[in-house]
């Protein structure tokens, strides 16, 4: 086997762990499942399909069937996050048989400190947006601070996605305080439900039979700056909270709502002999995503922020 072909099947087994590793730690990993029917042919366009059916009609028993019309179009999205990094590990501390454990720890530590979290607060701000982007601020409540009514402030985003057509699965993403406080009003009489998520059932307690899902606060802005890597100030990349951003208690969504796509491009491995700035192993690591909610399912989110408006 050549060199080029053993690093490419490196390559392989790092992006088949990797894509594994992002979606059973992303707290936001369910929206990934939301993915079918969608048109993806390469590059940084995605095409996500919109139906709408007629309703029902009376049935005539001479005449039959009254025929209705489907109506599937497609809306062309574009990927606006194209987010990566290239690590070296010098061949002097690393030879060819350290080289697949000491990569895979590297490589694992990324994806689960920078990668995921980064995703998670994109995706999290962005449906923010949406929601506080809804006419009347019937998707927002604004200026609330945590306290023994969390419940009822949970129930009551709860029941205004339900009212908006929502008769399938909704997940709460909250804050360890929103979820302490829960748990405190509870006494330890929250239901629990199994949440499945990357081939790994996990219980998690509910609320109306929605699970509740813990994420650090550091994830829950209503916007976030991604950080390029480059710029003085940015050189250690990931993302920060915007100087605009408020931060969020929970956020409510309808397991269909969010339209997520996320893709990692090929790993490439260069070996001492192969990579020319240096005597080291290189790792390139690509990955691209985005999240849209389309204008039906605008509602379908809820949003409770701390901050006044």
């Amino acid at each position: 086997m050549s060199e080029r072909t053993n690093n490419t099947e490196k390559a392989k087994l790092f992006q088949t762990n990797l894509d594994l590793l992002a979606e059973q730690t992303l707290k936001t990993g369910f929206m990934d499942n939301n993915i079918g029917g969608i048109k993806y042919s390469g590059g940084d366009e995605v095409k996500i399909p919109k139906m709408d059916v007629d309703g029902q009609a009376n049935y005539d028993r001479q005449k039959g069937y009254v025929t209705g019309a489907v109506n599937l179009t497609y809306e062309t999205f574009k990927m606006t996050q194209d987010r990566g990094r290239r690590f070296t590990l010098d061949a002097m501390e690393v030879d060819e048989a350290a080289f697949i454990p000491t990569a895979t720890r590297v490589m694992g530590e990324y994806q689960r400190t920078r990668v995921v979290p980064e995703i998670d607060a994109y995706r999290i701000s962005k449906l923010a947006t949406y929601a506080m982007g809804v006419d009347g601020d019937t998707q927002v409540r604004y200026g609330y601070t945590v306290d023994n009514n969390i419940i009822k402030e949970i129930k009551k985003g709860i029941k205004t996605v339900r009212e908006n057509g929502v008769d399938g699965e909704i997940y709460i993403l909250a804050t360890f305080d929103t979820v302490s406080a829960v748990e405190e009003v509870a006494l330890g009489k929250l239901q629990s439900v199994t949440f499945s998520q990357g081939g790994i059932d996990t219980r998690v307690p509910s609320i109306d039979g929605c699970p509740l899902i813990e994420v650090s606060s550091n994830r829950m802005y209503t916007s976030i700056q991604m950080l390029d890597g480059k710029t003085v100030g940015q050189e250690q990349g990931g993302y920060k909270k915007a100087d605009d951003a408020k931060n969020i208690n929970f956020l409510i969504v309808s397991k269909s709502a969010p339209k997520a796509v996320t893709k990692q491009d090929i790993v490439r491995i260069f070996d001492p002999e192969t990579y020319q700035d240096g005597n080291s192993w290189a790792i390139d690591y690509r990955r691209f995503h985005d999240l849209w909610v389309l204008d039906n399912a605008l509602k379908h989110i809820y949003v409770n922020v701390q901050e006044a408006k």
